[in-house]
């Protein structure tokens, strides 16, 4: 589940800063897949070693979850997503009016900065909050 935040979020951010669906979806996929793909590799190599215990009911569980992750990763993550993604296109990021009015504007990735240019700079740090940290 965090690596598809992962993928959905970095294409959003592409998504917010060039407006084109289609790049933001090669470029989010091409971005991250090779941290997708090695996380997928350590859990595979972790589940995998679990096929050397003596239990037959161990062995079949490393197996059934390396499996799984591999069905995941390829399918999931690498195939079905960025193919909703690009179907959908700018629906992908469509919400409702009423929950759009109830939900907070976050800006995690300063994609609002990036569009206006417009950079804030933070609040000056006084002596005594230094000495806090």
């Amino acid at each position: 589940m965090d690596y598809e935040v992962f993928l959905l979020s970095r294409i959003r951010e592409l998504y917010q800063t060039s407006g084109d669906v289609a790049r933001a979806v090669v470029e989010g996929v091409g971005s991250t897949a090779g941290v997708i793909t090695s996380a997928a590799l350590i859990m595979i190599a972790v589940f995998g070693a679990f096929i050397l215990a003596s239990d037959i009911t161990t062995k079949l569980f490393g197996l059934g979850l390396a499996l799984a992750v591999i069905l995941d990763v390829t399918l999931v993550r690498m195939v079905l997503v960025p193919a909703a993604m690009s179907l959908l296109g700018e629906r992908a990021w469509w919400l409702p009016s009423w929950l759009q009015r109830r939900l907070p504007e976050v800006d995690l990735e300063g994609a609002a900065t990036r569009r206006t240019g417009v950079v804030e700079t933070p609040a000056p740090v006084i002596e005594s909050e230094r000495q806090l940290v």
